[in-house]
């Protein structure tokens, strides 16, 4: 008995822990069960915090005001574990831990991921003040979640 018990637990596995995104874009929470495991027949929530925003029940959903048309799961995907969720549209008031709940008869298993969402696409960060570099000295910008390498020569 305690053998079949083993058998079904699962654990949720989330790949990143926090997500960065622009206003206005798509993102997806990333959260699975593991070992792969069909998510259909589970209940499957949602939270920003403390408060449900979305749940998954016997087939059917429920968004928290504000959020409908916004939040889906990869339907698709449920039948192989994945529980992530994809946020539509998001608002620089989404960013915020989420937490992903999974509960299947008895057992109940938690995963936060961070979603962090800024407000403009182009954010250049220098890493050093011009005057300090030398010839042929390379610097890196972030740029958004792009680094870019490029080379900075003396001033004169």
């Amino acid at each position: 008995m305690a053998e079949s018990r083993d058998h079904n637990q699962f654990k949720l596995i989330t790949t990143e822990r926090n997500i960065v995104g622009v206003v206005g874009d798509d993102v997806t929470l990333p959260c699975h069960l593991s070992p792969e495991t069909s998510a259909v027949t589970m209940t499957i929530r949602w939270f920003k915090e403390t408060e449900c925003i979305y749940l998954y029940k016997n087939g059917q959903v429920t968004e928290r005001r504000g959020y409908e048309g916004r939040l889906s799961l990869i339907t698709q995907e449920m039948e192989r574990g994945n529980v992530s969720l994809r946020m539509k549209n998001i608002k620089e008031s989404d960013s915020e831990d989420y937490i992903c709940q999974v509960i299947h008869g008895e057992q109940k298993e938690e995963a936060v991921v961070g979603l962090r969402v800024r407000r403009g696409k182009w954010s250049v960060t220098p890493v050093h003040d011009y005057k300090h570099l030398n010839n042929n000295t390379n610097q890196c910008l972030s740029l958004y979640n792009t680094h870019i390498l490029y080379h900075v020569g003396r001033r004169t």
